[in-house]
């Protein structure tokens, strides 16, 4: 699914794990305490490259030298007495920082949220402004403790949607707001496609099939119901349905329309509150070809390489029917 999905959300950090390096750790405590201009992806690169320049000489970060990137008052309480931003002080901002709920996520998944952080500049144009969109949506319905829906939808609910709505499920309890839950739909629902359970599985996902299989649609290709989990406590039931489904919020939710065809061939989508086009591209032409895992492929360079052509995050463009 989408980076806009890890992305939009809110911006916290943790620095449990392997050690990222300084340059990761600062970036993180940016996104925490950061400016809204900070914050926003579109302006990620300007403040790598700002924080690289502030750590090249002695690893301490004065407030001159961040350009603008955090408020004078909110440094200053970060950095206390001698307005240095040091490694010890970076550390424990980030420590402070942790959600309850990152901390029950699958420690392979909690790795691959952390890394995704580090990519917001891999977002292009169109899924930036459709990630805005939805954001300022959850901000404004968001109430802690409070279930906020979300619907992702394609066409047969079988790749992109499935790996949209898990992906949006873990990037919520990530940022430490697991009452906003995602679900998958399509408008010509077909099956569960195995290829998702691939992607899902190569990052940490959990997923398992109950024995029991949901109604076919055409043409008419198993579709089982799979248990896909996240960490503790966190799991949903997936299978191929139309996004009305019984097991789909019926009002007040938003609708993530994350395919062409189901854009264009539901203009309208009964019951929701938002409704916002974040079409990506459908890889189904590689199936069964030398790069279907690739493209597939939901990147985490677990054996110290990057992903396909360089682009780890932007293997969540995978598509279904």
């Amino acid at each position: 699914m989408p980076l806009p999905l890890v992305a939009l959300l809110a911006f916290a950090v943790s620095t449990e794990g392997p050690d990222v390096g300084p340059l990761v750790r600062a970036l993180w405590l940016v996104q925490r305490h950061g400016t809204p201009e900070a914050l926003s992806p579109t302006n990620d690169q300007r403040v790598k490259g700002v924080l690289s320049k502030a750590l090249a000489k002695d690893g301490v970060i004065s407030l001159p030298e961040l350009g603008g990137l955090m408020a004078p008052d909110v440094f200053h309480t970060l950095a206390g007495s001698d307005s240095k931003l040091d490694a010890a002080e970076i550390a424990r901002a980030l420590d402070a920082a942790t959600h309850e709920s990152r901390t029950r996520l699958a420690p392979r998944l909690r790795e691959h949220a952390d890394y995704l952080t580090t990519t917001f500049d891999l977002i292009d144009g169109p899924h930036r402004e459709a990630g805005g969109e939805l954001a300022r949506w959850i901000a404004s319905n968001y109430e802690p403790g409070k279930p906020l829906h979300v619907t992702v939808v394609c066409t047969g609910n079988s790749r992109r949607s499935i790996l949209g709505s898990s992906m949006g499920n873990l990037a919520a309890a990530y940022y430490g707001m697991p009452e906003i839950r995602f679900h998958s739909g399509g408008t010509a629902p077909t099956a569960f496609n195995s290829r998702t359970v691939s992607a899902l599985k190569a990052i940490g996902f959990a997923v398992e099939p109950t024995g029991s299989e949901a109604e076919r649609g055409e043409p008419k290709t198993a579709n089982p119901v799979h248990r896909v989990s996240w960490g503790e406590g966190f799991e949903a039931t997936e299978y191929s349905k139309h996004y009305g489904d019984k097991a789909n919020p019926h009002a007040g939710f938003a609708a993530l329309m994350v395919c062409s065809e189901a854009d264009a061939g539901c203009p309208f989508v009964k019951g929701a509150s938002l409704r916002v086009s974040m079409p990506y591209l459908d890889p189904r032409i590689y199936d069964d070809g030398a790069y279907e895992s690739a493209k597939y492929a939901v990147d985490f360079p677990t054996n110290g390489e990057r992903g396909v052509n360089g682009y780890p995050a932007r293997s969540y463009s995978t598509g279904d029917r």
